[in-house]
């Protein structure tokens, strides 16, 4: 069987996108690493599957696929490119549109420029829920990564996030001590990990080691989580630019209880068939 798909990115955090409404296909753990291995397949950060809604208050369902096969719960990024995709394949005539996801129901907006805003719906920051180990809920949480010790926040967006502030992107030890947070014993489902550097009130620097990926060129839920974690500790303003290596994504959040709403580009970059 030949599959259609389409090649798209945010801020080259890229995707390919499975339209599993139109076309008889189910996506496994095995064919989502065939797909997105670099050298084998088409390569990609992640599998994002449209399919027909489970809820008659919904209009799709959106599932996620990581590099290694295990489906997760949320991706910002992707979230973007499935907005612009079901509108561009004509899958919906709505700008608007709301999507449910492994853990959530997410309300996606196409703007008049053809960006994309996002609901991602109100962070969680009670440790049991992230999941964390932790006693209680703090804006900061000390850990220790092979006999040092760090400060984190953690935070999920639908996905858990572990935010490390550091003086220069550039030089954090994104690498070296990614891996180590992403599969710490106190994040029992791994966590994606974000180094953070504040420039003002307005901007934040972010590099984001993905779970199940590694680092990619902008990650939209980590985008989230930093801003959540620099305005928990007073460092930056209600409405913040996040600089990735991608590009740039708008974050704005009023505070604990509210929703966050992220704006940002989606961009298609090609449409293929491939044999499954």
């Amino acid at each position: 069987m030949l599959m259609k798909f389409t090649k798209m990115h945010g801020l080259g955090n890229d995707f390919v996108v499975i339209d599993a409404v139109t076309q008889n296909v189910r996506v496994t753990a095995s064919m989502a690493r065939r797909l997105a291995n670099r050298t084998l397949g088409i390569g990609c950060d992640q599998i994002l599957v449209v399919e027909p809604p489970s809820d008659p208050n919904i209009d799709f369902n959106y599932r996620i696929f990581n590099q290694d096969g295990g489906e997760v719960e949320q991706c910002g990024n992707g979230a973007r490119c499935l907005a612009r995709f079901v509108k561009d394949r004509r899958l919906t005539g709505k700008s608007a549109i709301r999507v449910k996801t492994m853990n959530r129901i997410m309300e996606l907006q196409i703007t008049a420029d053809h960006s994309v805003s996002v609901d991602m719906g109100v962070p969680v920051l009670a440790p049991a829920d992230i999941p964390f180990q932790a006693d209680q809920p703090a804006s900061l949480y000390d850990i220790e990564i092979a006999d040092r010790d760090y400060q984190i926040a953690a935070i999920s967006m639908g996905n858990p996030h572990a935010v490390l502030r550091v003086d220069d992107v550039q030089t954090a030890p994104v690498n070296e001590l990614g891996p180590q947070l992403e599969c710490h014993g106190r994040f029992p489902n791994r966590v994606n990990v974000g180094f953070m550097q504040i420039l003002n009130r307005q901007q934040i620097n972010l590099r984001v080691f993905e779970r199940g990926a590694g680092e990619t060129q902008a990650c939209g839920s980590g985008a989230c989580a930093a801003a959540v974690a620099a305005m928990q500790q007073g460092l930056v303003d209600s409405s913040v630019t996040v600089h990735l290596t991608g590009g740039d994504l708008t974050i704005e959040w009023q505070g604990e209880g509210q929703p966050l709403i992220m704006a940002g580009p989606a961009v298609t970059v090609f449409h293929g068939r491939i044999r499954i």
